[in-house]
């Protein structure tokens, strides 16, 4: 049996999901002691033994629950866990309620009981989404500052939960000394991480379009709408440097400033693929009559602007958008023939 006495110990709430996996083993490398927690019994994708010491699963929005498992005061607590997907999920408005209401729970428990317990250091993982709708209408040019919050106007229920949630977690900083560091997500994506079924995020849903075509990739609105990508791995390293500094707790973006249209992911997914297929791009009338709803595109333009972590951190991403866009379609394209046994 293993002595985990002098182990550094570290939570992962979300550890069941996507960047909360990669974030776990991550962890277990480093020679923490990990325990993790999340409301499916398993990752998708790993052995519970392969991303944990301990897996933990059960609902954050439980008081009793959340209680349970800051039963200890953790070096490093990360709360990760939230209800939410991509596109199709968030701005179809047809699960707003369940955004805000299960996420919001998960993180008031969270705050409170790492509190109560003590904890070392807690991170929370904030999103892009937060940014004011109107600074984000050029799709060429849009401003994702983390001074341009306020006046606040996010473009979904979710940017709305996870801004108040920042506010939460700030104020058990300010009252009850919660040592907090808080980083807005751009659009993390990479292996191991949900590639169909509604909540995949846009890189994942063109590798799988582009696994599947036969003539066409379909991307919903014109296309000309703009993003910036991060690769898992490098999001994992800016998580942890920003959670070991003492310099500033943030919230600051995490996230690549390399921005693209989304057509031209589309693209790189299609050249990926040898296939000889094209872009269709659905929006309108015509979106509605096949979906029933209209094109849930988002903001015309978004993107990471990341002079505060480059002049805190002194840190920039490594893996170029082509070259991550490589290492996640093998992935896909490997899980996409698996289910088609």
């Amino acid at each position: 049996m293993k002595n985990t006495s002098k182990r550094k110990r570290a939570l992962v709430c979300g550890g069941g999901g996507f960047i909360g996996g990669h974030l776990s083993k991550r962890l277990m490398r480093e020679g923490f002691w990990v325990r993790v927690v999340d409301i499916v019994k398993r990752h998708q994708f790993w052995a519970n033994d392969e991303i944990c010491d301990e897996y933990v699963s059960g609902d954050l929005r439980s008081p009793k629950f959340t209680e349970s498992i800051l039963n200890q005061p953790f070096d490093e607590v990360y709360q990760l866990a939230a209800d939410m997907g991509g596109a199709g999920y968030i701005f179809t408005g047809e699960n707003d309620a369940n955004v805000m209401h299960n996420s919001a729970m998960v993180n008031l428990n969270v705050a409170q009981y790492a509190s109560n317990a003590k904890v070392k250091r807690l991170f929370y993982s904030s999103s892009a989404c937060i940014y004011p709708d109107y600074n984000q209408l050029d799709a060429n040019n849009p401003n994702c500052e983390e001074s341009s919050v306020y006046p606040a106007n996010p473009d979904s229920e979710y940017g709305w939960e996870k801004l108040f949630s920042e506010r939460v977690f700030l104020a058990f900083n300010r009252n009850y000394g919660l040592n907090v560091k808080i980083a807005r997500y751009h659009n993390i994506f990479g292996p191991q991480g949900t590639w169909e079924g509604g909540k995949e995020k846009a890189p994942a849903a063109m590798i799988r379009k582009a696994c599947e075509a036969t003539d066409v990739v379909e991307v919903w609105g014109s296309g000309t709408q703009t993003r910036s990508f991060m690769y898992v791995d490098d999001c994992v390293e800016a998580t942890i440097r920003l959670m070991r500094q003492d310099k500033f707790m943030g919230p600051v973006n995490i996230g690549s400033e390399e921005m693209v249209p989304i057509n031209e992911l589309a693209q790189i997914a299609i050249d990926l693929s040898g296939k000889d297929i094209k872009i269709y791009n659905i929006d309108g009338q015509d979106f509605i009559d096949k979906y029933g709803f209209p094109c849930p595109i988002g903001v015309n333009g978004r993107n990471s602007h990341n002079k505060l972590f480059n002049e805190n951190l002194n840190w920039e991403s490594t893996l170029n958008l082509k070259d991550g866009m490589e290492k996640t379609y093998g992935w896909i394209e490997k899980q996409y023939n698996l289910s088609k046994r």
